[in-house]
């Protein structure tokens, strides 16, 4: 069985291989930075948006991965008929080869797709599952580029004249079209200025987004709630009395979305003093139940126990009494319905 088709051309793979290349170091590099934060990696306080671009990339690049992904599995199929199926050992780890980095592909990008949602139809833990498959895509992907080097680079060399060479950039401009109405139709969630043509962004417009709502969280005030800070405590009326402070800062959130908010409240840094602060909740039970704020974000003057959000008092599900709010933070380390403040070590 012969494919003439220009899409199936070595040059054609090995240029949707080289896009896919950068996509999907793009996504690794920018997963590994979020993982990391989220595990006590050191971070800056500024620029107050950095983690907000970098996971925005990193949802972007993976969007973009999907159509390039498709294509390049077009341009390379017709090889599932070459025969003998497998023609020596190396020609055989080579396929098993491809298999994992293709099987571990569509897992990270469907399972990214589907964190993004918020929908969950597994038992495993995405965050820990995804990183670490993350890896397997990495060295699969470098393993395959190391293989089909020769290979690149005789199908990127200039074509001869009778190469049908405008079928074949036809193919290639559909497909970097595709990828960029997939970027544009989603990328709002992390870019403002895009979020009145962003059709598909999910969470791009309006209010302030709420991941896990007080309800879901179980959250119930006690009347005599009192924030416990080092030594002292607080009761909400005393932290409104103290002298308040305003910032505008964004909610940057695992998922991909952002959005910028206008916060009052109280300064950590006129709460407790001297090392890493433990953040506490009064939820009970959540995986994000409490944080930790190393001790160069408890000190910057950004960082509040805010009481107020865009000039009203916080609402329950977006913290009520108080929550933290610090630059440069993933939104699930933004703890919620703050109730105690310990200074660590």
């Amino acid at each position: 069985m012969r494919f003439r088709s220009p899409a199936h051309h070595p040059g054609v793979t090995s240029r949707l291989g080289t896009w896919l290349g950068i996509t999907f170091g793009l996504c690794f590099v920018t997963g590994l930075l979020s993982h990391g934060v989220q595990h006590d990696w050191a971070w800056p306080t500024r620029p107050v948006d950095l983690y907000r671009v970098t996971q925005g990339v990193h949802v972007i690049s993976g969007v973009a991965s999907i159509p390039l992904l498709l294509a390049k599995l077009w341009s390379v199929y017709p090889k599932l008929f070459e025969r003998p199926l497998v023609k020596s050992v190396p020609h055989a780890l080579e396929r098993g080869s491809i298999l994992v980095l293709v099987a571990a592909s569509f897992f990270e990008l469907v399972t990214g797709l589907f964190n993004a949602a918020q929908n969950y139809p597994w038992s495993f833990y995405f965050p820990t599952a995804h990183y670490a498959v993350a890896w397997i895509v990495t060295g699969a992907l470098l393993v395959h580029i190391a293989v089909k080097i020769p290979v690149i680079r005789r199908s990127l060399e200039p074509a001869s004249p009778d190469q049908p060479l405008l079928s074949r950039r036809a193919f290639l401009r559909t497909t970097a079209l595709t990828t960029g109405v997939a970027v544009v139709a989603t990328a709002g969630v992390t870019v403002p200025w895009l979020r009145k043509i962003s059709v598909l962004a999910w969470r791009s417009d309006g209010a302030l987004p709420v991941n896990r709502t007080a309800q879901a969280a179980g959250i119930v005030v006690p009347p005599d709630w009192r924030l416990r800070a080092g030594a002292r405590s607080y009761s909400l009326a005393e932290l409104q009395a103290m002298p308040q402070t305003t910032v505008e800062l964004p909610i940057a959130c695992v998922e991909g979305w952002s959005q910028t908010a206008t916060w009052t409240g109280v300064r950590v840094s006129e709460l407790v003093s001297g090392g890493d602060v433990r953040v506490s909740s009064l939820e009970e039970n959540g995986l994000y139940r409490a944080s930790t704020l190393p001790e160069a974000f408890a000190r910057d003057p950004l960082t509040l126990l805010a009481l107020r959000l865009d000039g009203e008092e916080l609402s329950p599900d977006h913290g009520y009494p108080c929550r933290l709010i610090a630059p440069n933070r993933p939104g699930v380390l933004q703890t919620k319905w703050v109730t105690s403040l310990e200074v660590m070590g």
